[in-house]
């Protein structure tokens, strides 16, 4: 209850921020977009876990003016990069079912992106399996968004509902595969799973993003089976906004040729 109390005036007194975290080609060891996350620093509980507020924000309506603040924060920093000529990255911001199923969420994308002035192409939707529990209503919605020109990314892939049928159904252009997965590159022989999520991504014309990349030998691996673009500590954490403006101006992603394993 004391969080929920909390979280209302959260956003007026500027205890929410935003940190980046760059996508990789592995090929170029080029950075080509970046991740926005959303962090809560309370002055007396300090940083709090979104595992813990996010579900709380659901549960209790507040999602909505949580996740504009997102939208807003994350494509107006986008804007004044690419205005300072640091190029045309595209932001990845994360969306709840709850916010994704409100009536008014597409209309709350369209005046974000109209008073940022940042081009639809540059924003990516990164939405959960779950939206896969109510098909023909998530395949409308995703249909308004492609028309749009906004990205649709299907987050945390292989860990919920997904049904290979219904994915070729959605019009969406991205896979990320789930952290757990990557981890397990180092522990199990995992490596049939993730064979079968590239392979699946590159059949059906998906783009295909692999999350927590920690290792070179979880990079090796990606890289020798077709999945080319990642994120994870092995490059870099997330990180604030200036601190993601250097690595723009200096394209500083680690050298993972020359990085030891974590």
């Amino acid at each position: 209850m004391d969080i929920e109390n909390q979280l209302k005036r959260a956003i007026d007194k500027n205890q929410f921020s935003l940190v980046y975290q760059p996508k990789v080609n592995f090929q170029t060891n080029k950075m080509i977009g970046m991740e926005a996350l959303l962090r809560w620093e309370h002055p007396e509980y300090g940083w709090v876990s979104p595992a813990e507020f996010i579900p709380i924000a659901e549960e209790t309506g507040q999602i909505e003016a949580i996740g504009k603040w997102v939208l807003e924060t994350a494509c107006k920093q986008n804007k004044v990069w690419q205005q300072q000529g640091l190029g045309p990255l595209s932001v990845s911001v994360n969306v709840s079912v709850l916010q994704f199923q409100n009536g008014k969420f597409l209309k709350t994308v369209k005046t974000v992106l109209e008073e940022s002035k940042l081009d639809a192409q540059f924003l990516e939707l990164e939405i959960t399996e779950s939206i896969m529990q109510n098909i023909k209503e998530s395949r409308d919605i995703l249909t308004q968004f492609k028309k749009l020109g906004v990205k649709i990314s299907i987050d945390d892939f292989g860990t919920g509902y997904s049904s290979l049928h219904i994915l070729s159904k959605l019009p969406i252009d991205t896979i990320k595969i789930d952290k757990s997965f990557i981890d397990e590159l180092d522990q199990l022989d995992r490596s049939p799973i993730i064979k079968a999520i590239i392979d699946l991504s590159l059949n059906l014309n998906l783009s295909i993003v692999a999350e927590g990349i920690e290792t070179v030998n979880q990079l090796e691996f990606l890289q020798a089976n077709g999945c080319m673009i990642g994120q994870g500590y092995l490059f870099s954490k997330p990180v604030k906004a200036n601190e993601f403006e250097q690595l723009i101006r200096t394209n500083d992603v680690r050298n993972f040729e020359k990085q030891p394993s974590l």
